[in-house]
């Protein structure tokens, strides 16, 4: 195996288990609705997951771990999918935020980590902030 194919594959794993804390806050109710599943599909294909991969984190998506991104940039992404799944179904679920908070300490935001929850929800509440927003009002 080459190093390429070695980092090919950490990457791919890494945006495995990303897709996986995502489809775990997803089916907190045990149900996926249909903003749910367009939000997933969309990150999927973002991620780079394959159909085949999709159906198979779909059925065993708690035994990928949280795999921490090296940079307070990709943190912050991964940050702001998890929190916009959270308003997926227009809801914000206590035991989502629950799961959101666990997920949040496994991506390295141990210091009060409910207080970074919470605001990163706040930020995406009515759905109109981007991306680059968001990392830039989560690091004020």
């Amino acid at each position: 195996m080459t190093f390429s194919e070695l980092f090919n594959s950490g990457f791919k794993q890494r945006n495995q288990d990303h897709f996986a804390a995502i489809v775990r806050i997803a089916m907190d109710d045990d149900v996926v609705i249909e903003e749910e599943k367009a939000f997933l599909d969309r990150l999927a294909r973002k991620l780079e997951i394959s159909k085949a991969m999709y159906a198979t984190i779909m059925k065993d998506y708690k035994t990928h771990p949280i795999n921490p991104p090296a940079t307070t940039e990709r943190r912050l992404e991964r940050l702001f999918d998890l929190a916009r799944m959270v308003y997926a179904d227009h809801i914000k679920d206590e035991h989502e935020v629950q799961i959101l908070t666990k997920i949040a300490v496994g991506l390295g935001y141990t210091k009060d980590p409910k207080a970074v929850v919470n605001k990163a929800l706040d930020l995406v509440a009515d759905g109109s902030i981007d991306v680059e927003e968001f990392k830039e009002k989560m690091k004020r």
